[in-house]
């Protein structure tokens, strides 16, 4: 095979026939390390190394001549083996886990196919499809009409949000800036994703003007509070109030109805971060989380997340169908967007973006959906609902683990207190030593590679373990692995502390 060991004729690596081989060696090692191993319990969830031995494992540094196949087939086993699988029973440490092989597929011909997104003439079929996910999605959540695009991220989302309904409130901001509105005031919960403060400093709103209301003791949002906000604002005049339904650390779900009263009274765009916790919708037993949603005007949703669609699928919707998305996005590029074009030209969406050139993310949910339906979505969704309350309930029965608060939904936040802390709850150097107990476990497991799990203080409250149960392919037995080996790690501790 031509190319096999090394570039040839001087032109290195682009005969199709070479390229082809190569690819179909290069999927084999994909399977077996990512797809196989990876999703393998016996396996580590990572092969840890220190960043300097990592670089020269790798060999990174690029030269002025090419390798051969046989070389760059190694590079790509040296990625999968090094890199964290985040496809392992055991890996719990993000708001994303485990694969869905459908959407895999629509991945792998995402990439072959190699398009943008944002007119028909280049995306005919997934102009199509992604329309058909947005409509479907606003079912779900109760809208029969709307708008909507997917999006590279829930922070941009968020963004959207607040840039829309600033634009529906002041449009003339649009070609006139900032100095054109008054002083503007936005409200969210103090568990909010940081993104939302983010937008705020993008689009010159500034953190200051975002006020962040109180949580009570379930950590979803004091909506008394929000009852003050002429008083709360200082002169600023409020235009947004983004609530969350499942809270990044807490996975708490605010009361939408409550906020969508205070909305309505108020005239306020009301927009809901949902891209941990739209997933509910799928579920009968659990969308009482989300009651109220069909009052909002617009909602983040990440089915990367709890679907399994694969990173990244990420929506925005809205409830507005009078083209508000475009009106506030567009720039009408005459090169893209010519209005004597030969078809519809309300099929080019691109011009709702703030992106021109713009990912495929459509055809990963779309080919899962076909291939479980929304009932098997469903399931996925309950399925993980029932193992983070057995979690719960095998805590109970365990010396040393501490709950932070009963959860709502499948984040489930702990302290492990090792046997040296316990009982020693009112010596005054108790809450520094039970900060550092976290970082040492964690440090632990990575170096074993027997799982992964995340931690963090959060306000008065110092570190502690968020464990996130998403995955369809994980057990009971995995849940009980977990709780065994916090206490294997973490038995000992005491001169580390």
């Amino acid at each position: 095979m031509n190319g096999v060991n090394g570039p040839q004729n001087g032109q290195p690596h682009l005969d199709h026939a070479d390229g082809q081989y190569f690819l179909t060696e290069a999927y084999k090692v994909i399977l077996e390390e990512v797809l196989c191993k990876g999703t393998d319990v016996k396996e580590k969830v990572c092969d840890w190394h220190d960043p300097e031995e990592l670089s020269a494992l790798l060999d990174l540094e690029l030269r002025e001549g090419g390798e051969s196949h046989h070389q760059l087939l190694q590079r790509v086993r040296d990625v999968a083996k090094y890199s964290v699988k985040t496809n392992h029973p055991r890996f719990f440490n993000q708001l994303f886990a485990g694969v869905d092989y459908h959407s895999l597929a629509g991945r792998f011909l995402t990439e072959a196919l190699n398009t943008s997104q944002y007119t028909y003439e280049v995306a005919p079929v997934f102009v199509l499809m992604e329309n058909v996910m947005l409509t479907k999605l606003r079912s779900m959540v109760g809208w029969p009409q709307g708008d909507g695009i997917f999006c590279p991220g829930g922070s941009v989302s968020n963004m959207y949000a607040m840039n829309v309904a600033r634009y529906r409130a002041y449009p003339q901001v649009k070609v006139q800036g900032l100095w054109a509105v008054p002083r503007l005031a936005a409200f969210t919960s103090q568990e909010s994703h940081y993104s939302l403060c983010k937008a705020a400093s993008f689009l010159g709103i500034g953190l200051d003007n975002v006020f962040m209301v109180k949580v009570n003791e379930r950590y979803f949002m004091q909506t008394d509070l929000l009852e003050l906000l002429p008083f709360l604002t200082q002169g600023a005049v409020p235009f947004l109030v983004s609530a969350t339904s499942g809270t990044t650390i807490q996975g708490a779900f605010d009361p939408l109805d409550r906020i969508a009263d205070i909305c309505d009274k108020n005239k306020l765009w009301m927009h809901v971060d949902a891209a941990w916790g739209g997933s509910v919708l799928f579920s009968k037993k659990h969308k009482h989380l989300m009651k109220g949603i069909e009052r909002a005007d617009s909602l983040a949703w990440n089915p990367h997340k709890m679907l399994l669609a694969g990173l990244q699928c990420c929506v925005f919707l809205l409830k507005d169908n009078t083209d508000l998305l475009k009106q506030c996005h567009c720039a009408n590029a005459t090169y893209l967007f010519q209005q004597d074009k030969f078809y519809d030209m309300r099929m080019d969406t691109g011009d709702k973006s703030v992106q021109c050139g713009r990912k495929v993310d459509c055809l990963k949910l779309w080919l899962m959906w076909k291939a479980v339906g929304t009932e098997g979505l469903a399931e996925r969704v309950d399925k993980v609902f029932k193992l983070a309350r057995y979690l719960v309930r095998e805590m109970s029965k365990r010396e040393g683990f501490q709950l932070v608060n009963e959860p709502q939904f499948v984040n489930v936040c702990f302290w492990y207190i090792p046997p040296s802390l316990r009982g020693k709850e009112g010596n005054n150097d108790y809450q520094e030593k039970l900060s550092k107990v976290a970082p040492v476990i964690k440090e632990r497991m990575m170096r074993k590679g027997s799982m992964m799990v995340g931690y963090q203080p959060l306000r008065e409250k110092v570190n502690f373990f968020r464990m996130v149960i998403i995955s369809p392919h994980i057990s009971q037995e995995d849940m009980d692995f977990f709780l065994d080996e916090i206490e294997r790690l973490g038995k000992d501790l005491y001169n580390a502390l």
